[in-house]
């Protein structure tokens, strides 16, 4: 091996070894992180055992049928992986729809029975010359799946303002369009040095796509005596807009156990950024951000309900107490819940009259 080959080799397998470990790490260190980024550990986990066996196979072309067809297979997973990121990374923390679940339980069905009943030891010629062509297939039209998902963030590049989850999802994307194209050449045209420069390119596109992602996170430590950069009004924006669509949902609030983390997992943001977003645009925390929505609904049901007991409402609104309720009462209406009622039982006596 010469100087040469001894170099493209340290590069490819770089990115290769620190995909693997970025991927197994945003896989399972799952507390408090947005469903996207499982997307993206599994897309870096793929990507990683594709480039890892590409590495592998231009060096040593005897390599073990097994590890052929598990890079192969992982290309299958990496078109999906990318387009679930995209979808998860603007479905506002809602649930995860069953047909995600169903999407995925189909692919790993595949991937499985498939691998079994038609490995890549027994049947080398079906998997070189048709199954190979079906992975790459559906990687591409993946990959025109996500770009249609990213069709209006990709129109804001040339003239509207990009938030920084947006620009963090558009270089994902741009990554994986230059790797496909690399893999689309060594495979259907069927050149080796294409196919290491695969390889050599996912290094490079892992790193700048991490630039991306932390660019300018450090510089909000770096001094700790500079004022506190507030949030873009574009990301605020969109932020208070995610935020407003969480919490029509009453089951959002009205659970006693929610917590800052909870909710920003449900906005695909980190807690810290959720705690800002509150104390610098609502001027408020986020315990009493979440109390008005509470007691709002609470005089709902005060005013349409006389036959709850106070104590039962506010347990029904996500209290876990009568004395924390009636304090909250209080802070956010200026009256008691007997007091309230009372003055509506007034005001309808008066119309009546």
């Amino acid at each position: 091996m010469n100087t040469g080959q001894q170099l493209l080799l340290t590069i490819s397998a770089l990115g290769a070894c620190n995909g693997l470990i970025l991927g197994l790490y945003l896989l399972f260190n799952r507390k408090g992180r947005p469903l996207w980024t499982f997307f993206m550990g599994l897309m870096l986990l793929m990507i990683s055992l594709r480039v890892a066996k590409s590495v592998f196979f231009y060096f040593n072309p005897d390599l073990p049928k097994s590890c052929l067809q598990t890079g192969l297979s992982a290309c299958f997973l990496i078109g999906p992986s990318l387009y679930y990121m995209l979808l998860s990374a603007r479905n506002n923390g809602n649930p995860v729809p069953k047909s995600w679940k169903v999407a995925w339980g189909v692919l790993l069905t595949i991937i499985i029975v498939g691998g079994i009943f038609i490995s890549y030891e027994a049947y080398p010629k079906i998997w070189n010359k048709v199954i190979a062509y079906i992975i790459y297939a559906q990687w591409f039209l993946y990959l025109i799946a996500s770009v249609y998902v990213m069709r209006g963030e990709i129109g804001k590049i040339f003239g509207g303002k990009v938030t920084v989850l947006e620009r963090q999802m558009l270089s994902v994307l741009a990554g994986n369009l230059i790797l496909y194209l690399f893999y689309a050449l060594a495979l259907f045209r069927f050149m080796p040095a294409v196919y290491i420069a695969a390889a050599v390119s996912f290094t490079f596109i892992l790193y700048v796509t991490i630039f991306v992602f932390f660019y300018g996170a450090g510089s909000k430590s770096a001094n700790p005596q500079s004022p506190k950069r507030k949030i873009p009004d574009a990301d605020a924006q969109s932020l208070l807009e995610k935020l407003s669509a969480a919490m029509a949902v009453p089951d959002v609030y009205k659970d006693p156990n929610l917590k800052l983390g909870d909710l920003a997992q449900r906005l695909h943001v980190t807690p810290h950024l959720l705690s800002q977003l509150l104390n610098d645009n609502l001027g408020k925390s986020f315990s009493a951000f979440v109390n008005e929505y509470r007691i709002g609904e609470a005089c709902r049901l005060i005013t349409t309900n006389d036959h709850l007991t106070f104590e039962a409402i506010g347990y029904e609104v996500g209290f876990n107490s009568k004395s924390t309720f009636y304090a909250a009462f209080r802070k956010v209406t200026g009256t008691t819940p007997a007091l309230f009622r009372e003055n509506l039982a007034q005001s309808a006596a008066g119309q009546g009259s």
